[in-house]
């Protein structure tokens, strides 16, 4: 077995977590791939000694069976980029605080490795949304995990987001911006602007207006068959757009569009871990408020 591990920047106490990381992984004889990011985190920490082999391009990756993304959840995003089509499971193991991507605590990695070795786990597909444009932005990695947004400049006044569903005018958004979600997305930035939380298997995407100018103008679920277009206006001739924590500038006579990516991210569930328990423990649901 071959497992890929992918982590960005790491503080001094995560030099246990680290060390038996890599312990659990030999234990089980299982061949370690490093991602370039790591490989830098690891000499940062004086931990380029683990024997390893280092990622140097997707075409590396892809007699890897698992990656381990170690991080939070912004650090499993990244990862999913890296990935892109090859759909490479990926398990994220949290190292900061609880996350709804990675879910795996670092106090039990030994538990965690066990699992992954002896198949002990379910594959969850959670689906990405892509952007097209009639320029190449993103460095051609134009799809994402949680969201899509088209957002204002700095302190420019609101926008005009001109919105259809499959060439069909839907609406016209004066606001701050506009978040596409997907289901995983939805517990994230939408889910701040006042979007609903939607099950990670659902077949949809969420419409956000950011700060809406008309407060009568409300989220909408939408089929993730469709394909949503967007026309843009507004006092400055610039714009951001944004792929997760990515994120652009472009000129209003760019045409843009989403839709549901054509491959997904493969998400390692390990036992007795529900959604509905992130859900819960993140949101404080079930607890009684008022003592």
């Amino acid at each position: 077995m071959k497992i890929a591990l992918h982590g960005l920047v790491f503080k001094p106490e995560h030099i246990p977590d680290i060390d038996r990381l890599f312990q659990e992984l030999e234990k089980h004889q299982i061949e370690i791939l490093v991602t370039e990011p790591m490989d830098r985190a690891l000499k940062m920490l004086g931990k380029a000694r683990h024997t390893y082999w280092l990622i140097e391009n997707q075409e590396d990756l892809e007699s890897v069976d698992f990656l381990i993304s170690i991080g939070g959840d912004g650090t499993l995003l990244d990862a999913v980029c890296l990935i892109g089509h090859l759909e490479i499971p990926v398990l994220g193991l949290n190292t900061g605080r609880l996350g709804f991507l990675a879910t795996a605590v670092t106090d039990r990695i030994g538990e965690v490795i066990e699992n992954l070795a002896y198949a002990n786990f379910q594959i969850e597909t959670r689906s990405l949304i892509s952007l097209e444009c009639s320029r190449k932005l993103f460095n051609g990695i134009n799809f994402a995990l949680n969201e899509f947004t088209i957002h204002k400049r700095d302190t420019s006044s609101m926008i005009t987001v001109h919105t259809y569903i499959d060439g069909k005018y839907l609406n016209s958004y004066w606001a701050d911006g506009l978040i596409v979600s997907t289901p995983t997305g939805s517990t994230g930035y939408s889910l701040s602007c006042g979007g609903p939380l939607i099950t990670p298997d659902t077949k949809s995407f969420v419409i956000t207006p950011v700060s809406p100018h008309n407060l009568n103008v409300r989220p909408i679920i939408v089929s993730d068959d469709c394909e949503i277009s967007f026309e843009i206006e507004g006092r400055s001739e610039k714009f951001l757009i944004s792929l997760d924590s990515r994120s652009t500038s472009i000129s209003s006579e760019i045409k843009l569009s989403v839709k549901k990516e054509l491959f997904s991210a493969k998400l390692v569930k390990l036992p007795h871990f529900h959604f509905f328990d992130t859900l819960r423990q993140k949101l404080n649901w079930g607890f009684d408020m008022r003592n």
